[in-house]
């Protein structure tokens, strides 16, 4: 069942968001060759509780870390352990809040130094992905709107879209109804309203869509072994348009600039 939210609920679910998006703020500057997925973790873990947070990840479904630390072929749930970044690595950090009862989840992938050309242009398109997709989330469509645009951009580009794994609704819990994939046709899936809160995340592999478990249980990664990227926003439907919570502006502001202009 879909949830629409009302104004208060979204302005607290903003809150969340916010504070993910200063945690990602926080690590931007910390991502560099030598660095481990750990260090970042612990880090994160005491940012989002010295400011009232919990970490929504941590034990949900059994989880152990506070972030999803996925580099290069690994799509998404990656585990933080001690392996350093290399230069030339791309790392993408999924992080999710619980503030005041209500969550906050979104992702960046981060470059280690100078990447390859055609690593940077994926990560370039993915991007744009997520932006086009939100522009479809607003009243009056349909969730189908929203995977279109996603799919038919990084299609166009030759690029694979992840299918098994999708965004979501966000509310008092991490993973709401509706499901959000990234593919889809227009027209289709539940209507769009005033009141949605949706988590939206292009996951786009450079290679084929196709992806594999890890024994671990919990990583995903790129059955071709190409690097994925991964761009994650939380986003409101008021009064008919869509409205982002999150922001990857302290993200920029850490690195002095936006890193794929």
């Amino acid at each position: 069942m879909i949830y629409l939210k009302t104004e208060e609920e979204i302005e607290l679910i903003r809150q969340a968001a916010l504070l993910v998006s200063k945690t990602l703020g926080l690590l931007a500057s910390e991502i560099k060759p030598g660095i481990t997925p750990l260090h970042l973790d612990k880090l994160a873990e005491e940012f989002i509780r010295d400011n009232g947070g919990i970490p929504a990840f941590l034990g949900l479904y059994k989880f152990p870390n506070t972030l999803c630390i996925s580099v290069n072929e690994v799509v998404v749930h990656g585990i933080p352990g001690n392996k350093p970044f290399q230069e030339g690595d791309i790392v993408s950090i999924d992080c999710g809040v619980n503030l005041n009862g209500y969550m906050g989840d979104h992702a960046y992938t981060f470059m280690v130094g100078e990447v390859r050309e055609e690593t940077k242009k994926l990560l370039q398109v993915t991007l744009e992905c997520l932006y086009l997709g939100i522009e479809q989330c607003k009243a009056g469509n349909r969730i189908g709107d929203i995977g279109f645009a996603i799919q038919s951009h990084a299609e166009k580009h030759g690029y694979g879209v992840v299918r098994e794994l999708v965004g979501h609704g966000l509310g008092k819990q991490l993973h709401e109804d509706p499901q959000v994939p990234n593919y889809g046709k227009r027209g289709k899936g539940k209507k769009i309203e005033n009141g949605l809160v949706v988590a939206i995340e292009p996951m786009i592999n450079l290679g084929t869509y196709r992806v594999l478990q890890l024994s671990d249980k919990w990583s995903i990664v790129t059955a071709d072994g190409l690097p994925s990227a991964h761009f994650e926003h939380n986003v409101a439907v008021i009064d008919g348009k869509p409205e982002i919570l999150s922001t990857f502006q302290y993200i920029y502001d850490a690195l002095g600039k936006d890193p794929l202009q």
